[in-house]
């Protein structure tokens, strides 16, 4: 694995983009963001390599993967005009692969978050059928002892009271009353500037494939277990 290390200077620069979050400091100073970028778009680029060593994935590069910088502010009412984060994230390739993976680096605010931000009411359904008819597998998962070292708990959006057609005392009301599930793992500014730091994110993105690969079973078959592709 190639030894790529993210510079001290890629969060500075965030930082100092924080304080000058306007158009003329950014064009003065857009030597710098373009030096800083090809650091990010470099690591996300051997991430990409690795990962897809063992994952399908449609993400065609480094480059690609990383977000644009620039805001869009017209439904916003913060109006500044750039992102003061790296961001980006790689795409599971096909219908038969659900999940993808999200990086977000700022200083005191970097992570790895993969999952369904906004699943749709068919999917959110099929995925809650599930959980009531056998929630044990999702459990297991959840209960994992690397899971709980990598993520902690599932995350994400909740309702307070139970979702339309389940019993408020279900044994896995728990998991049936996520609206998102999401799983995320935390990083220190020294962590994402450590010569290790690729290798933790590559090994954090493999800990998300067993939550990856059984919510992509739930989303690919019927209750059944009948392929629905």
């Amino acid at each position: 694995m190639e030894n790529i290390i993210i510079p001290k200077s890629s969060l500075d620069f965030l930082t100092q983009l924080k304080e000058n979050n306007n158009k003329p400091w950014f064009d003065t100073n857009k030597p710098a963001y373009l030096k800083e970028l090809n650091h990010i778009e470099t690591f996300a680029g051997a991430l990409l390599h690795e990962l897809s060593k063992t994952d399908v994935l449609e993400t065609a590069s480094g480059k690609k993967s990383v977000y644009r910088i620039y805001r869009d502010i017209r439904f916003s009412k913060d109006k500044t005009p750039f992102k003061t984060f790296w961001g980006g994230s790689f795409t599971r390739a096909t219908s038969q692969r659900r999940g993808g993976y999200y990086f977000h680096l700022e200083k005191g605010n970097s992570f790895f978050a993969g999952g369904f931000w906004g699943p749709n009411a068919g999917d959110l359904k099929r995925i809650r059928s599930e959980f009531a008819h056998d929630s044990e597998p999702m459990k297991k998962i959840l209960n994992s002892k690397s899971f709980v070292k990598n993520f902690g708990a599932l995350q994400g959006e909740q309702l307070k009271t139970s979702p339309k057609g389940f019993d408020v005392n279900h044994e896995a009301i728990d998991l049936l009353r996520y609206k998102q599930f999401l799983i995320i793992k935390r990083f220190t500014d020294d962590e994402v500037l450590s010569p290790l730091f690729l290798e933790q994110a590559l090994d954090t993105c493999k800990n998300m494939r067993p939550f990856f690969d059984y919510m992509s079973e739930i989303l690919t078959t019927d209750i059944n277990g009948a392929s629905v592709l």
